[in-house]
Parts: structure tokens; C-alpha cells; sequence
């Protein structure tokens, strides 16, 4: 039977999906997927209540509770949905925004704004140092129309930790409103949201939590939030009035991704039962040390200095060797069941690594042995390296 070209190349379904070393989407567990086989009514009171216990619960894992005047908003949509929420919700008709930004989705914050018409200005630093709060505190002495101050903690585009709490210090000081894009860093990366002054925290269900995409969530200061009334920019992403629904009736305003929500469901309780945020940490930081460790022995750079390195996602300079490309490196790689992030900065060659999901050390060591063979395919020259043939085994 003839057999056309089409069909040919047709990739063949194999049992496991391959492995994302990426911030997000990330690769889940079996049971977090098999929580999406199940339909559930957006207004039914099984729903809701889940919707309410979910909400409770991201108060518990950020340490706060409804008691010390937080409370939790689920936003449709990605990260990015509920960042623009925020500050389309928040900065007051009169208010400006400061943007503290040091990579892509600090800059993202900053397209937000001008689409939004927002007052605003901002203060740039290099994509490889961390935000000097001492300057932050300047701008606001010299600015004193800023009424809210907005910044990324892990930045994504790089791994970058930025100083959250020294931050806040300062904008709490100065009398400010904190917003802070926790989106790749939440629900693995310690956070004192009291210590740190934070009104206003953002993060994903499909990033250090395990879940799938579908929504954002905002943890807020309620008496904050409640006096923005009248200043939302969006009827769909009003953060006021979703807190609003939820509140009176337990319900989303409008169509609630109730799959993605039966996912968080069990991806929080995996989270419990690894050990919470502390495990979680630990776990990450483990891998990401293997993965740093096992590339520098290949001979590949890393490009931000370790002491302001998170252990969420790690940029790699591309080799110099004039045969390297990076879609083929990230092709052969995606051929072994593997998928990298290629770079996003504008200063510098780079590729990503993500260090979070469902993946463990004996991953990160068959990442490592396909990079190995990946290089020699590609008859790579890198700098001082060493290839160990056990690598993966190791």
C-alpha cells in the first residue's frame, strides 16, 4: 500500500510525553492530569466549595490568613492576565505607577501600562543585577505623585532572585502600595508577605505549584483592594469585583476554567504531601545544582552571578563554536524527549533551563546525557570541558 510523505513524517504517540525543562507550562504528575477527566459544573456548590478551599488554602501556603485582612482573587487566564488585573485594577485614577524592571516581564509591566494609559514611569536596571533599593527609595523622594510601586521577583527571562523584601522596606516607608509578580517563584521560593509589605502578591497555577494553565491568582491586603473601587480599567479583569462574586456567591463572574481548577485541586494537595514550600525548595534547589554542575563540566557558561541565581530557571550563554545553532541543538534535544527554553534578553546569546515541575534528579542527569550527546553530534568545541560517558548514571 502506498504510504504518502505526510504520513511518513507523522511522529508516532509514545506513552510519555517528553520532559519540559521549562517555567512554565512544566511538566505535571500523572494524577494532576487525571484530575482534568472530570466535568464539573461552573455554578454547582461542589465547584464552589473547591473554589473556596482553594482560596483558603493559598492564604495558608503565603502564611497569612483571612484574620490579618488577606484574601485571595482567581483571575481567568495566564499570569500575565492577572498581572494587568492588578494594575489595571489597583493605581488609583490620579495614581502613578512605578515599574522596577530588570528583564521581560518587568518590561511587560511597562507595555501594560502604556496600553492602559497609566501615569508611570520607570526605573531600569541591567538584566543580570538586582534592583538597588536605595534607588527605588530616591525615585520615590523625588517623585512623590508615585502612589504605587510594581516589580518582578523571580525575573523568568533570566532566573534572576530579586530583593523583594529590602524592596519593600522601602516602598512601605514612603507609604506606598507593593505589587509584587511572584508568577515563577510562589509556592517554592520562601516569601514573608507580612515582613516583605507586599499588598499585592501574583502568581500562576501552572508554575512552582504543578498545575496546568488556566488561571492566576491574586493574594491581596482586602482593605487595599476594597478602596480601589471605581478605578478598575476592564470589566473582565476588575480584580475588585471578582473578589466581589466570590464573596457574595461564591462564584466566578464569568466562565471559570473549571478543568485547570480540579488540577490545582491536586496539584495543592502534592505540594501538602511533599512537604510544603520548604521540600518543594529543597527539591529544586537540589536539581538545579546538578544541572549547574553537570553543564559547567560540559563546558557551557552560565550567565547571572551565583549569588543572585534562583534555582527556578538557569540562562546558559550559547557556545562560541560557529557550529552551534540553536534550533538544531533544541530539535535534537526535543527528538530525545527533552524541550529547553531558547533565551529572552536583548544583551546576550542565551538559552533556559527550568529547574521546576514534576522532575527529579534522575532527570536533570538524562537532560544532562542528551545535552553530552547532543554536543558531539553537533561536533561542538566548548571551552575546559570534560564529558563523562556515566554522566547520567551519576
Amino acid at each position: 500500500m502506498f504510504e504518502s510523505e505526510q504520513m511518513k513524517n507523522r511522529a508516532i504517540p509514545t506513552a510519555k510525553d517528553k520532559t519540559l525543562f521549562t517555567p512554565g507550562p512544566l511538566t505535571t504528575s500523572l494524577n494532576v492530569k487525571q484530575a482534568m477527566l472530570r466535568d464539573a459544573g461552573s455554578w454547582h456548590f461542589e465547584f464552589n466549595e473547591i473554589v473556596a478551599q482553594i482560596r483558603e488554602d493559598l492564604l495558608d501556603l503565603a502564611g497569612v490568613a483571612k484574620a490579618d485582612g488577606y484574601t485571595t482573587v482567581l483571575m481567568q487566564g495566564s499570569g500575565s492576565f492577572g498581572v494587568e488585573s492588578v494594575i489595571g485594577s489597583v493605581v488609583p485614577p490620579d495614581g502613578k505607577l512605578l515599574i522596577v524592571a530588570n528583564g521581560a516581564y518587568g518590561d511587560r509591566m511597562v507595555k501594560m501600562a502604556e496600553r492602559l494609559r497609566l501615569r508611570h514611569r520607570v526605573l531600569r536596571f541591567p538584566e543580570n543585577v538586582t534592583p538597588d533599593p536605595s534607588e527605588i527609595d530616591r525615585l520615590l523622594l523625588e517623585d512623590p505623585e508615585v502612589s504605587d510601586v510594581a516589580g518582578v521577583h523571580c525575573e523568568t527571562s533570566t532566573g534572576i532572585e530579586n530583593p523583594i523584601t529590602e524592596i519593600g522596606r522601602v516602598v512601605k516607608a514612603r507609604g506606598k502600595i507593593y505589587i509584587v509578580d511572584a508568577m515563577s517563584s510562589f509556592g517554592a521560593l520562601p516569601i514573608p508577605l507580612k515582613n516583605s509589605g507586599i499588598d499585592y502578591l501574583i502568581s500562576s497555577a501552572n508554575k512552582c505549584i504543578e498545575g496546568v494553565p488556566g488561571f492566576s491568582f491574586v493574594i491581596a491586603r482586602r482593605d487595599a483592594l476594597v478602596a480601589t473601587e471605581g478605578s478598575a480599567r476592564s470589566l473582565s479583569l476588575d480584580l475588585l469585583a471578582q473578589l466581589k462574586g466570590f464573596e457574595t456567591n461564591g462564584q466566578f463572574r464569568f466562565t471559570p476554567p473549571t478543568h485547570s481548577i480540579l488540577a490545582f485541586e491536586q496539584a495543592m494537595r502534592e505540594l501538602d504531601d511533599e512537604g510544603g514550600i520548604t521540600a518543594r525548595c529543597e527539591r529544586y534547589r537540589r536539581i538545579h545544582k546538578v544541572l549547574v554542575s553537570g553543564m559547567r563540566r560540559m563546558g557551557f557558561r552560565t550567565y547571572l552571578p551565583e549569588e543572585v541565581q534562583s534555582c527556578i530557571i538557569t540562562s546558559f550563554y550559547y557556545p562560541s563554536d560557529s557550529k552551534f545553532s540553536f534550533p538544531e541543538f533544541y530539535q535534537k534535544l526535543s527528538e530525545k524527549g527533552f524541550i529547553i527554553y531558547p533565551g529572552k534578553i536583548s544583551q546576550a546569546d542565551l538559552f533556559r533551563i527550568g529547574s521546576i515541575g514534576r522532575i527529579f534528579e534522575s532527570d536533570i542527569r538524562s537532560l544532562l546525557a542528551a545535552i553530552q550527546e547532543t554536543v558531539l553530534e553537533m561536533e561542538l568545541c566548548l571551552e575546559e570541558h570534560s564529558f563523562e560517558p556515566s554522566l547520567a548514571a551519576k
